[in-house]
């Protein structure tokens, strides 16, 4: 039994069903029929895991479009209907920090399961929501249960690799998960033009009770029992403390929450700012937003396929968090008149190069603090979400702080984030030094 704070060695992609071995993908074209089958089990994980990354994005973002219904419909604030997004995000935050560990102790599979059933319960009660109150009481209930599927698909990453090759499952991982941001508003926003607000979770429902179905019959275990962790709850917090303490990995961790922020405010303000202060549509809303999720999808892929092995990752880290902060500067100067009058197409281009970047951010900042991590992929995961989502729920309510009006607070939130994010990076994480190659202990 591998005792506590020893670092174990990643399992072999054969340790995933279905998925070939390092030889057998070096195998010529003339492959056995079962040879065959197996690449495509293989592929079809990959878009399981890429569904269950993506459940964020499906919870929120085919949502969005209708925040402005919702807040007549429950004769609420914009204040209030942006806290059903909140809800839902600190419900993901908070849920990670109990089915991490979980998964380190049980396995990946089972907590899995439990986690998507209630999402599937949680997301059909919403539809009936007769008050704001009790929409915000199950969108939390709703983020809880949801959680499962992001801090289990990141652990399972770790699982099957490492290093480099971690970076670009990652960016993989974005591309199938990145047509979610795209598909989302969109469908919610064509949703809209046949039935109300409460359309939108019964599709929701739907999506969830599939994928549900996909995991339960396609992902396998991956975390062999004799690399699962056997204490309780004290072992858990002493494991996250050592985890914490590793000055790098919080600066990794911090890194990308405060950048996960910035995108939030964006997540969260966009709909007003551009329906309400722009005059768009709901479906020209969609389509923006969509053209952003491009953006994030394609330097994604070109981190993934181009510079991951052939640049240094906290390089393209670096100038990732400082396109980041030179977008929410801009858009700041757009929305506080600095150069006067500005129309919808200054500041989609802001936001449009914000998204973009988080492309090249969110991989590295997952792959650099997991690499640290292989002992206990699933409390690291677990850390590293509450953490991004945590913040990305204090963002959200201070974006409509100052009504429907003005997009500034918007601006100057990014800003903040972005600033934040930098000053972690480089105060914790010290990329000019020489950085251990050796998880972090912990005991």
């Amino acid at each position: 039994m591998q005792q506590p704070g020893q670092p174990a060695a990643a399992p072999t992609r054969a340790d995933l069903p279905g998925t070939p071995s390092p030889e057998a993908s070096r195998t010529s074209a003339a492959a056995s029929p079962g040879l065959i089958a197996q690449r495509r089990t293989s592929l079809l994980v990959t878009f399981v895991l890429g569904g269950l990354t993506a459940l964020p994005a499906l919870s929120m973002d085919m949502y969005l479009p209708a925040l402005p219904e919702v807040t007549d419909a429950l004769h609420s604030s914009a204040a209030t209907a942006q806290l059903t997004l909140t809800a839902c995000l600190m419900g993901m935050a908070l849920g990670q920090l109990v089915v991490g560990p979980m998964s380190d102790k049980w396995g990946r599979r089972r907590p899995l399961l439990i986690g998507m059933v209630i999402y599937v319960i949680a997301t059909a009660i919403c539809a009936f929501a007769p008050t704001a109150g009790l929409l915000i009481g199950f969108r939390l209930l709703q983020g809880l249960a949801g959680s499962a599927g992001i801090v289990i698909a990141r652990a399972v990453v770790r699982d099957l690799y490492d290093g480099v090759a971690m970076a670009r499952f990652f960016s993989t991982l974005m591309l199938i998960s990145g047509v979610a941001p795209i598909a989302a508003p969109v469908i919610g926003g064509q949703i809209l033009r046949f039935t109300d607000w409460r359309g939108v979770f019964v599709v929701l429902t739907v999506i969830g009770a599939l994928l549900t179905l996909v995991v339960w019959r396609f992902l396998g275990e991956t975390l062999p029992a004799e690399r699962r962790q056997d204490g309780g709850l004290g072992q858990t917090l002493r494991t996250m403390r050592g985890l914490l303490a590793d000055r790098v990995f919080a600066g990794y961790m911090l890194a990308g929450s405060f950048a996960f922020a910035a995108l939030f405010a964006y997540v969260s303000g966009s709909s007003f700012v551009v329906q309400e202060i722009y005059g768009a549509s709901p479906q020209t809303f969609s389509l923006l937003f969509g053209l952003n999720s491009i953006g994030l999808i394609g330097m994604g892929q070109i981190n993934g396929r181009v510079l991951v092995g052939r640049v240094n990752m906290d390089k393209v880290l670096a100038v990732a968090l400082t396109l980041i902060a030179l977008a929410a500067t801009a858009l700041l100067a757009l929305s506080a008149g600095v150069f006067g009058e500005a129309g919808l197409g200054p500041v989609a281009a802001c936001l449009f190069v914000l998204m973009s970047s988080m492309g090249l951010a969110m991989p590295n900042t997952n792959a650099s603090a997991l690499m640290r991590t292989p002992h206990a992929a699933g409390s690291a995961s677990a850390l590293l979400g509450t953490s991004t989502f945590l913040l990305g729920a204090v963002a959200s309510p201070l974006v409509g702080i100052a009504g429907e009006t003005t997009a500034v607070p918007m601006a100057v939130v990014q800003l903040v984030c972005a600033l934040a994010a930098m000053a972690c990076f480089m105060g914790l994480c010290r990329p000019w030094q020489r950085r251990t190659k050796h998880s972090v202990t912990v005991v």
